[in-house]
């Protein structure tokens, strides 16, 4: 997934929450957008989870080279 695919994910999800703060959203409506939230930060979690683990993996590959030297 791309930068911008994740960027935009994150725009979504804050005009999501906007819209349903205003109250201004019908009942069916605010389901959707909520339920479409929902997938939307989960996939946005399990994105920056994947990204966390990788930047644990490289910082002990680091070590390993920095420690055979």
């Amino acid at each position: 997934m791309s930068k911008h695919a994740f960027e935009n994910d994150i725009e979504r999800l804050e005009e999501i929450v906007k819209l349903l703060e205003t109250g201004n959203v019908a009942l069916d409506e605010s389901v959707s957008l909520y339920e479409e939230g929902l997938k939307l930060a989960k996939k946005c979690t399990e994105e920056l989870n994947n990204a966390k683990q990788k930047v644990i993996e490289i910082d002990v590959y680091l070590k390993e080279q920095t420690a055979d030297e």
